[in-house]
This record gives structure tokens, C-alpha cells and sequence, in this order.
């Protein structure tokens, strides 16, 4: 019986020599049921789950640390500040930890002495403004009656301030909220003294903490660090230096007006004006002009308008005669770019990015200026603004043009009149 299978008559059929078979259809490849996956698969897909695995963990880290890392940076800058006083006294035999002890004892005392006549200031005044409530409220009540013709009496109004409950309500939210309050305080005294323990570190062992930096890298690479170091220091120094004469400048500058218009706490007030509207940058001029006018305003209210004149006044004289003078040499930096450096700074790190913007931007545009090549200026007259002697004006070129197509005009019409 004859097989009809196709493949078994294809395979008996004689082939000439030197002939090829024909080819058959494309057969897709189909894997054992034993096939093996690659070696190196496994390993990779272990490798990414690993990397996966540390991204996360890195970055659970860092905003879990974050707060720690913002407290390291103010550390670092205010080490750089003292640095220069440091380096002083340890240059007249003076061991840097006692150095740097005796500067920060200084900057304590300093600021607990502001804060202890602020406080003593401001209960003051909240004492003497409690005692003539009733005073400042019988007025205001009996220029309403005066002009509304109503019978309105203190006693009725005080009773209803009392049953009220929205006074209830206060009362009960701020005794809730006393913790919270608590909580802060505490948080604000630790990260106070985390930083200054980091600061103090900073600036006692600043030697032995660039030897440690420099160990890690390569000749070549240890002086840029040094110089960047240096660059850092008088920076950072010579902006606290800067603003400091502008705060004295400031403070001398209010404290006089004050004394003229006899508005008590005249000297706290200054220092008050001299400290906020420098070193806090962008608003400590509104900052340090509000609180004056207020005191001002409880002895007349003239004295607030004189005190606003004056803070607007000022301001602008600090802005464009005594601030560019003293900063040309310490933060030599352009007032726009200083301007974009706070808010940036602001964006990024909050109140501690605009303290720390101007300095960093001055030490990274003096770093960066030694390997930024500059060339000399050509004098033509268009760097200036004006244009050249040979190059006519925009208004000059469209008379010329006019002129010309006049000229051409009467040309083609003299031409037409002597053809006819």
C-alpha cells in the first residue's frame, strides 16, 4: 500500500549531485519544557531590588534627617563668621577651644542682654496698656455715644465680653494648646543648641577638620579646597562685618530720632531696629520699623507718621549711599542678584536660606571668578549705550531713505517728461 504521507515521498525522491534540497517553510523555535532562563537574569533582577531597595532607604533617611542637615549647615556658616576672630586670638597664643569659647560666651551675652531688655520693654508696655484699658474704652465709648446717640456703659459691655462664648472658647483652646506651645519651646532650645555645639566644633577644631578634607584628595585638589575654604571665611566675615556697621549705623541713626520725639525704651528700640532690619534680609525693614511706631503711636499718633517718614527715608539712604560703600569690599555682589539669591534661598531652605543666601552666592561667584577667563573691553562708544560715530540713528536712516525715494521719483518724472 503507497504511503501518501507528503513528507515520506519528498524523502524518496533522488537528488541530483551537486543539487541543494529545497528549503521548507520558517519553523519558530519552541522551547523545551526543560529550557533553563539565563544565568545572568537572576542576578540582575536581585541587583535592581537591591538599588530599588537603598533609594528608598536613602531617601527615608534623608527627610528623616533633614532637620539635623539644615542645622549642620547654619553650624557651618556661623563657624565660618567667628573664624576670622578665632584666628585672631589663636595667632596671639590663644588655644582655638579657648578662643572659640570666649568669642560664643560674647555673642551669649550679647544676645541675653537684647532679649532681657526686649522682654522687660514689651511687659512694660503690655502692663502700662492693661492699666488704661478702662481709660482707652471709656472714650471709645463715649465718643459713640456722642456720635450715635446711643447709652452704651462700660459695665454692660464687660459683662457681655465675659458670657460670651467666644472668650469661652479661647479660654479652652489655649489651655489645649499650652502643650504644643511647651513642645515648641523645648524643640526650639534643642535645635539651638544642636547648632551651637556643631558651630563651636566648627570653629575649635577648624585645622584638624581641613586636614581630614584634604586627606581624601589629591594634591591638586587640596589647594582649590583651601582656597574655596579661605574664600568661605572672608565672605562669610566680611558680610557679619558689613552688617554689623550697618546696624550700629541704623541703630545710632533711630535711636536719635527717638530721643527727640521722647518716645520711651529709646536705646532697646534702636538696637531693636538696628538688628531685625539688617540680618533679617527682604521685610526686617517693616519688621524693625513696626515695632517703634507702635510705641510711638501710644505717646501721639504724630510720633508714628514722623517714625514711618524716617524709616522710609533712611532706607533709602542706606540703600544707595551707605550700603554700596561698605559692601564693595566684603560681599561685592550685584543687588539684583543679591535680591534673587534671598528668595531662591528662601524657597529652599526657608528663613535659614535667606540668611545664608548672600554669603554663599558672594564666596561661589569670588570662587568662581578665578576660572572665569575675562578680556578687556573694547571702547566702542554702543558699550556705553550710545551709538557709534559711523552708524547713523534709526529716525536719521529713514530720513535718508525718504530722501532717496523723493530723489528717485523725480528722476523717473523728468525722464517721462523729456520722452513726450
Amino acid at each position: 500500500m503507497a504511503s501518501t504521507d507528503e513528507t515520506g515521498q519528498a524523502a524518496r525522491q533522488p537528488t541530483t549531485p551537486g543539487a541543494q534540497p529545497p528549503a521548507g517553510p520558517p519553523v519558530a523555535p519552541i522551547s523545551a519544557p526543560g529550557a533553563r532562563m539565563p544565568r545572568w537574569l537572576p542576578r540582575a533582577m536581585v541587583l535592581a531590588l537591591a538599588l530599588f531597595a537603598v533609594f528608598q532607604l536613602g531617601s527615608w533617611a534623608f527627610h528623616q534627617l533633614i532637620g539635623l542637615l539644615i542645622n549642620i549647615l547654619i553650624a557651618f556658616f556661623l563657624a565660618l563668621a567667628v573664624e576670622p576672630a578665632v584666628s585672631w586670638m589663636a595667632a596671639r597664643g590663644v588655644r582655638r577651644g579657648l578662643g572659640t569659647f570666649l568669642v560664643f560666651l560674647g555673642v551669649l551675652v550679647a544676645a541675653a542682654g537684647f532679649v532681657t531688655l526686649l522682654g522687660s520693654m514689651l511687659a512694660g508696655q503690655i502692663i502700662k496698656i492693661v492699666e488704661d484699658f478702662p481709660d482707652y474704652l471709656d472714650s471709645v465709648i463715649n465718643w459713640i455715644n456722642t456720635h450715635f446717640h446711643t447709652e452704651l456703659r462700660r459695665v454692660d459691655i464687660q459683662e457681655g465680653l465675659l458670657r460670651s462664648d467666644w472668650l469661652r472658647n479661647y479660654v479652652q483652646n489655649s489651655a489645649t494648646g499650652v502643650l504644643d506651645v511647651s513642645a515648641q519651646v523645648l524643640g526650639g532650645l534643642f535645635q539651638l543648641l544642636t547648632v551651637g555645639l556643631f558651630s563651636f566644633y566648627f570653629a575649635a577644631d577648624g585645622p584638624r577638620l581641613r586636614r581630614t578634607v584634604c586627606s581624601l584628595l589629591p594634591p591638586a585638589r587640596q589647594a582649590e579646597v583651601l582656597r574655596a575654604w579661605e574664600i568661605a571665611v572672608n565672605k562669610t566675615g566680611g558680610y557679619l562685618y558689613s552688617r554689623g556697621l550697618m546696624a550700629l549705623a541704623s541703630g545710632l541713626a533711630h535711636y536719635v530720632l527717638l530721643e527727640f520725639l521722647e518716645v520711651p525704651y529709646a536705646p532697646v528700640l534702636a538696637v531693636w531696629v538696628g538688628l531685625v532690619s539688617q540680618f533679617i534680609p527682604t521685610i526686617g525693614t517693616y519688621l524693625a520699623g513696626a515695632l517703634p511706631m507702635l510705641i510711638a503711636f501710644t505717646v501721639d499718633p504724630w510720633y508714628a507718621l514722623w517714625v514711618l517718614i524716617f524709616v522710609v527715608i533712611y532706607q533709602q539712604f542706606e540703600n544707595y549711599v551707605l550700603q554700596p560703600k561698605l559692601t564693595s569690599k566684603t560681599v561685592d555682589i550685584h543687588p539684583a542678584v543679591a535680591f534673587g539669591s534671598v528668595v531662591a534661598g528662601t524657597a529652599l531652605l526657608g528663613a535659614v536660606g535667606a540668611l545664608i543666601a548672600i554669603p554663599a552666592v558672594a564666596t561661589l561667584q569670588a570662587f568662581l571668578g578665578a576660572y572665569v577667563r575675562r578680556y578687556d573691553v573694547t571702547d566702542d562708544p554702543r558699550v556705553l549705550g550710545h551709538r557709534g560715530p559711523g552708524g547713523p540713528g534709526a529716525l536719521t536712516r529713514l530720513r535718508r531713505l525718504r530722501v532717496g525715494r523723493t530723489d528717485v521719483a523725480r528722476a523717473r518724472g523728468g525722464d517721462t517728461g523729456a520722452a513726450s
